[in-house]
């Protein structure tokens, strides 16, 4: 399965949860109130803790004040009902989307979209740059957070500006993307397997960032933790082939040679660029398991 194929998944299995947190803007804009608060007594409000907002999936608060505008709305859901097949139309009516309304309260929700369509279409320069505007608003969008996590350590080349900087960051993201999605609520309307599809997938995506990050930095044992839950997560009927590639070069290179083989093989199965390099891998680990001392897990 290709990359874009695979983005399209996640922008269709993400869809009810990422636009959870716009859900209640839509419907006060449509005029239709939610009911109204049950009144607090004095003592239940010195309890209350101030300026306490609970979160989507996406970092967007579940319930933001918001004026009505139906031009904006009317723009806003043909961003979000545009299809994935047409990934230039959905990125053209996203960018005029924040151009005409910069400063719409459906921003989070584009920027988040947006990053990962640019992922989906290899514009990882833009994907970094609309990602880091969306953790500025939001900067607890675990989606966002895992979908950098990933893409950092794999865009690094020898071109890169401050690799170390970089791979930090991809760090960073990964673990914040996994500390904050247990405080995520199941939000109304949204069915348990879809919700855990989409938390699978972030986490699936914050792990293999974690995993890469490692790798680069020679850590092996730390690469192959990260990598093994990444793939362990991974919602997609055909999995991560680089996930399997790295885990397995990984494995090799901390002389697990019969874990290496193992993760090749799975990767040689998948259709990808790395097919034949995973079987011819495969092969290697397994000459080695045979001639050489593999090393204690």
């Amino acid at each position: 399965m290709t990359e874009m194929k695979k983005v399209r998944m996640r922008i269709g299995a993400w869809a009810a949860a990422l636009l959870l947190g716009t859900a209640m803007l839509g419907v006060q804009a449509r005029g239709q109130n939610p009911p109204p608060a049950p009144q607090q007594s004095d003592k239940d409000k010195d309890k209350a803790p101030p300026n306490v907002q609970e979160l989507t999936l996406d970092g967007i608060p579940a319930a933001v004040p918001a004026p009505v505008n139906a031009e904006e709305d009317g723009a806003m859901k043909a961003f979000s009902e545009a299809p994935a097949t047409d990934m230039n139309k959905k990125i053209q009516l996203g960018e005029d989307f924040l151009t005409k309304y910069p400063q719409s309260r459906y921003r989070p929700t584009v920027y988040s979209m947006l990053t990962m369509i640019y992922l989906a279409t290899n514009q990882v320069p833009k994907a970094l740059e609309t990602g880091d505007k969306e953790l500025q608003l939001n900067p607890n969008d675990v989606q966002v957070l895992a979908a950098l996590s990933r893409a950092i350590p794999r865009a690094l080349s020898k071109d890169t500006q401050e690799p170390r900087k970089q791979l930090a960051k991809a760090e960073e993201y990964g673990r914040r993307a996994i500390e904050v999605m247990p405080t995520i609520p199941k939000p109304q309307g949204v069915t348990d397997e879809t919700f855990a599809l989409a938390k699978n997938d972030a986490l699936s995506m914050a792990h293999s960032g974690l995993g890469v990050t490692y790798f680069r930095l020679a850590k092996y044992p730390e690469a192959i933790s990260e990598l093994e839950q990444a793939v362990k997560l991974d919602p997609a009927k055909e999995p991560d082939p680089v996930n399997y590639y790295v885990l397995a070069v990984a494995n090799e290179n901390a002389s697990h040679f019969d874990d290496a083989a193992a993760a090749f093989t799975k990767c040689a199965a998948l259709t990808s660029q790395l097919q034949a390099a995973c079987k011819a891998g495969a092969d290697d680990a397994k000459k080695k398991g045979q001639t050489q001392l593999s090393a204690p897990k």
